[in-house]
């Protein structure tokens, strides 16, 4: 045994093919190779060669075998023969006679932070190398002494599979040679003082359900898509003028089986996307699919960021989930989270030894509200891992939008921090130029590669054009979620009727703003949780009055300017708080209140996706007109949308009170009959069934400064809304 091996065999060699594998060397007078091959367990070892089988000798007890061969130095794949004793005999490729798989463009561009599809380059991917079936893993980890590739397949021994390291980029790999599908695994990092960590692989496609935290080797090649069509469309499709009205959805808790058992991902496309469907919603936005250890954490703690979670399938399960929905003609958002990551000692925290994704300084590096980590998006790789995960949900899984969670807390260093616990930027401000570089990119490259897809920012702050084009000097983001309107809406609706009349600015004041930048107006999730109660118990009154708010509330978001959203149980007045543990109180439509409020919002989504004054001006002041909003005593609004065409023209009239409004006179746009479009107030949906009686002509009595006008009965804590007749 030379230096080298004897080097190997205390650990003190980085890089194993340069010990292991088949090694042209000289011998004295002879030229030739040296065959290497470390098999802890074996007794004897044979490379099986072109020319015939070659005996190894065991030249350390711990496993190491060698054998020089004189004769020209051929360097290509062979077997090895190992025999365990008791008629244990083996035989299978050396993993150490194989060339490297990633090329030195690949590892250039990923250090660079420009590899947008190095999801197909880093993980496990299983292939054809050499001629021979096998299992490429690569892993980035630049501070690591040495890496071994650990699983199923080689008795999750470290000592079995020492991967190469590629130069100075940071990067490990090893092609295995019969490694199959399905093969569970791990990477073993030994770190510079020898500490031993066992990492999940932060690209695998797919991992076991928890509690468990092995990668698993998946083939993302085999499903064949059916949504040609709907992906043609998008990508010639201006959404700021189309209608979106967006179900979301916690797959976990929307529906179970038996009652307490997860749909999986093709029980959803059975029952989710008919239902979805059947109450007038085009989009659907899950909350986050990528793997999550933690059920509580809803999936905003992702310790799997390109593996969808297995809670209820395998990845092409959700393309077929994803697929019917595309085929049903409703878009699919899901909800993205690339401002921290959790502490999970086997995911990617100190992930090499050092704080590789991560900053240091936990005035950077960590959310202490949350236990969670934050990424440095000012290092190439980690950029390039976000940049090309957002990019990778695109492709791989056809999803149309991304809504990136917490961006507030990514623009600012010093987001939820007291003075003198984050530091500032090089130009002393409190802006966090790395974290809004990578958003820009982010968004430059899935407009650039995937027209018709888009992101989605979840920002409560004031900064400035966060959905404007980045050319323009904006962060590129399609929309942004509303989370001002959400706030006042809530805030005023929960007022007893009787108080509204003294806070009719938290119903009017995001007009002052709505057309700043193209808003999203959310009902979602996070106000239905710790202790904020249901919508249907924030709104006051008894259950009948209950009820009636709840319509005109949603009735409110939907009239006004921008897109919708609307969680999970809002659409029939799910009554308790969303527990993510169970599942919607779907026995609540036996009740004619909550079965006439799911009546009502699936007849206002349809008026809304049929209507295109509804949609069409939605971020342009030309959409909308107040006709008043100045009615403090009746507590009533009322205002025009408008679309292209002027014949498309909507009146909305609002009353806030329980009160009927006879005799209530607003003024139109034009002469004609105004036909009744809806209202909540209909016996249908569970009201008074006070109304119009089918619509009502206007009188050339001029009101509000318009020369036409109509004599409405205004039904209580009701929206009414008419469109003129056309002959």
């Amino acid at each position: 045994m030379d230096k080298t091996a004897e080097l190997f065999m205390s650990g003190q060699i980085h890089d194993p093919f340069t010990v292991l594998g088949a090694h042209a060397q000289r011998r004295g007078e002879d030229s030739g190779t040296v065959y290497r091959a470390y098999i802890p367990g074996a007794k004897q070892v044979a490379a099986l060669l072109a020319e015939g089988e070659l005996e190894l000798e065991k030249v350390h007890p711990a496993g190491l075998f060698e054998c020089f061969k004189a004769g020209p130095h051929v360097f290509k794949p062979y077997r090895l023969k190992a025999d365990f004793g008791s008629g244990n005999v083996s035989t299978f490729y050396d993993a150490y006679s194989f060339t490297p798989v990633m090329s030195e463009y690949d590892l250039f561009l990923w250090n660079q932070g420009n590899h947008y599809k190095i999801y197909e380059k880093l993980g496990a991917h299983h292939m054809v190398h050499q001629d021979v079936n096998g299992v490429t893993f690569a892993v980035w980890a630049p501070a690591a002494k040495k890496i071994s590739v650990v699983g199923d397949g080689n008795f999750w021994d470290g000592r079995r599979h020492h991967m190469r390291p590629r130069g100075s980029s940071g990067v490990w790999e090893l092609f295995v040679p019969h490694a199959k599908i399905g093969t569970m695994y791990k990477f073993e990092i030994t770190t510079q003082d020898d500490t031993i960590l066992m990492k999940s692989d932060p690209m695998a496609f797919l991992m076991e359900q928890r509690p468990r935290t092995a990668s698993i080797v998946y083939d993302m090649n085999n499903y064949t898509w059916s949504d040609d069509e709907w992906l043609q469309k998008r990508a010639n499709t201006n959404f700021l003028e189309q209608p979106m009205s967006v179900y979301e959805v916690h797959l976990g808790s929307w529906r179970k089986k038996n009652g307490w058992e997860w749909l999986t991902y093709r029980d959803a496309a059975d029952q989710l996307v008919p239902y979805v469907k059947d109450m007038g919603f085009n989009w659907v936005e899950f909350m986050p699919l990528a793997e999550h250890p933690f059920d509580a954490s809803w999936g905003y703690q992702v310790t799997g960021y390109y593996a969808a979670t297995s809670r209820f399938g395998d990845p092409d399960d959700l393309r077929y989930l994803i697929d019917k929905f595309h085929q049903a003609g409703i878009g699919v958002m899901i909800d993205w989270v690339p401002a921290h990551f959790p502490k999970d000692a086997y995911a990617l925290e100190y992930f090499d030894g050092t704080h590789l994704y991560e900053h240091a300084d936990p005035r950077q590096g960590e959310h202490r509200d949350w236990g969670t980590l934050i990424f440095n998006y000012g290092r190439n790789e980690v950029k390039n891992f976000l940049v090309a995960n957002a990019l990778f949900w695109v492709e791989q899984y056809h999803i149309d939008a991304l809504r990136v969670d917490a961006v507030a807390s990514m623009l600012y260093l010093d987001y939820s921090r007291k003075e003198g616990e984050w530091i500032p930027n090089k130009f002393g401000g409190r802006e966090n130029l790395e974290a809004i570089e990578f958003i820009k990119t982010l968004n430059t490259k899935l407009y650039e590669m995937y027209p018709g897809a888009m992101t989605i920012a979840e920002e409560s702050t004031a900064f400035p054009a966060v959905s404007r084009p980045v050319h323009l000097g904006g962060l590129g983001f399609m929309f942004k979620w509303n989370m001002g309107w959400m706030h006042d809406m809530l805030d005023f609706m929960e007022k007893e009727p009787i108080h509204r009349r003294y806070h009719m600015d938290r119903l009017t004041f995001a007009l002052l703003y709505a057309f700043h930048e193209n808003f999203t107006l959310p009902l979602s999730h996070d106000e239905v949780v710790y202790g904020k109660r249901s919508l249907w118990d924030k709104m006051p009154g008894d259950y009948w009055q209950k009820s009636a708010n709840l319509r005109l509330l949603l009735g409110y978001m939907f009239a006004e300017p921008g897109k919708k959203l609307l969680f999970m149980g809002g659409e029939f007045g799910q009554i308790s708080e969303w527990n993510h543990a169970t599942q919607l109180s779907w026995e609540l439509l036996n009740n004619p209140a909550h079965r006439g409020l799911a009546n009502f919002t699936r007849d206002l989504n349809n008026m809304y996706t049929s209507q295109p004054a509804m949609y069409e001006l939605d971020y342009s002041f030309e959409g909308f007109d107040w006709i008043d909003f100045r009615d403090q005593e009746s507590t009533a609004v009322s205002f025009i949308r408008k679309g292209h065409n002027p014949d498309e023209e909507i009146v909305f009239t609002f009353n806030f009170t329980p009160v009927p409004r006879h005799n209530y006179r607003i003024g139109v746009p034009r002469e004609g009959f105004w036909t009744e479009l809806l209202n909540s107030d209909s016996a249908y949906y569970g009201g008074s069934d006070l109304g119009l009686g089918g619509g009502v002509a206007s009188d050339p009595i001029p009101t509000h400064g318009r020369p036409h006008s109509v004599n409405l009965t205004l039904p209580p804590l009701a929206m009414l809304a008419l469109k003129r007749k056309v002959a």
